[in-house]
């Protein structure tokens, strides 16, 4: 398309590596951008990435500590109190079972544990659970980052977190402020926002992101890039919707792989020198296009979601080095010995 100064992601590019940020005319066009023309975003968007990231990609490793027993009603989760799908239930896992998720993530390559459990807040008994897990993992494996996402935080419970040896601290804001009431009624957007500033007031590294494709417009994904970018946020976190069978939103599929890069890439104007994570949702929506996406992101998780299966770690990897990138904190791996497999008259496809 003919470049103005207002649809030119060289100029957008240009912006965000000065720290300042886009318009939102021009935040709206990174969202219209034609799908003919999107490898010059995605190249604009790379411009950023590698200029904070170089050719680093951050994995991370999800653990379900308690599963499918939460009090709320997120329409999007298959943990509410709404959802039917269904999932293993089960409360915390024992410390013992966190060390030893601990030593699949570290084997799976991952820099960055994630402890996530379903409820709308820790409990005395939840936040002594917590402790105990995350003081022998970091006796383990003293290099391995530790997130905690425990819903939302009352006063002193992130300084406790901070105590045990938690680095940071997730939570989501999910979409923007004028759409959070239509999938979720139990607690407000302001709670969310109350949540991260509780983190970054106990020095945990604030980590906080969306979901899309939950029948939010582009005025809604363009009020939550630039409500992150306030924030302050250190890493962003881009799921897009599972639409898991029994929850409110199943069946719900209004995402192209190409309005999945852009999103990232209008994330990444936006917050150039913060960690992009691909989250839930990439290989469902950005499909043959998941390594493109690194481009733009510097951070995936490795291996299986919450209560969803993901893809494998050894595939995770392997698309990372494919693509030329380096996964952090791991060794150069040997090239894969070549598999030939012959074809016959009756396999041929």
């Amino acid at each position: 398309m003919p470049l103005t100064e207002l649809h030119d992601p060289r100029l957008w590019a240009e912006k965000s590596l000065a720290g300042d940020a886009l318009s939102r005319a021009e935040a709206r066009a990174v969202l219209d951008w034609p799908d003919a023309d999107l490898l010059d975003l995605v190249a604009a968007a790379h411009r950023v990435r590698r200029a904070h990231f170089g050719r680093r990609v951050k994995m991370n490793f999800l653990v379900n500590l308690q599963s499918g027993l939460c009090p709320e009603d997120c329409s999007y989760c298959s943990q509410s109190k709404t959802s039917k799908a269904p999932i293993e239930k089960y409360r915390f896992l024992s410390a013992d079972e966190v060390v030893d998720m601990a030593d699949r993530a570290a084997a799976a390559g991952a820099a960055r544990l994630c402890l996530v459990a379903s409820m709308r807040g820790p409990s005395e008994r939840d936040m002594a659970a917590v402790d105990e897990a995350v003081r022998r993992v970091k006796a383990k494996h003293p290099g391995l980052e530790v997130c905690a996402s425990m819903g939302l935080l009352k006063d002193g419970q992130a300084e406790r977190l901070k105590g045990a040896g938690v680095d940071a601290y997730n939570h989501n804001l999910n979409t923007s402020e004028s759409h959070y009431e239509k999938i979720c009624h139990t607690h407000t957007y302001q709670d969310r926002i109350d949540t991260v500033e509780r983190a970054k007031a106990a020095a945990l590294s604030p980590c906080s992101g969306a979901i899309f494709g939950m029948g939010e417009t582009a005025e809604d994904i363009i009020d939550v890039a630039f409500r992150l970018r306030d924030t302050g946020v250190d890493s962003i976190p881009i799921n897009f919707l599972i639409p898991v069978p029994g929850t409110a939103l199943q069946g719900r599929n209004d995402l192209s792989p190409n309005t999945c890069l852009k999103i990232l890439c209008l994330v990444r104007f936006l917050n150039p020198a913060m960690e992009l994570r691909i989250a839930g949702g990439r290989e469902m929506h950005l499909r043959s296009l998941q390594a493109l996406g690194l481009y733009v992101a510097n951070s995936i998780f490795v291996g299986d979601y919450l209560t969803t299966k993901g893809q494998t770690a050894a595939a995770d990897r392997e698309m990372v080095r494919d693509m030329g990138f380096e996964i952090v904190g791991d060794a150069p791996a040997p090239a894969p010995a070549p598999v030939v497999e012959f074809v016959s008259r009756a396999t041929r496809q």
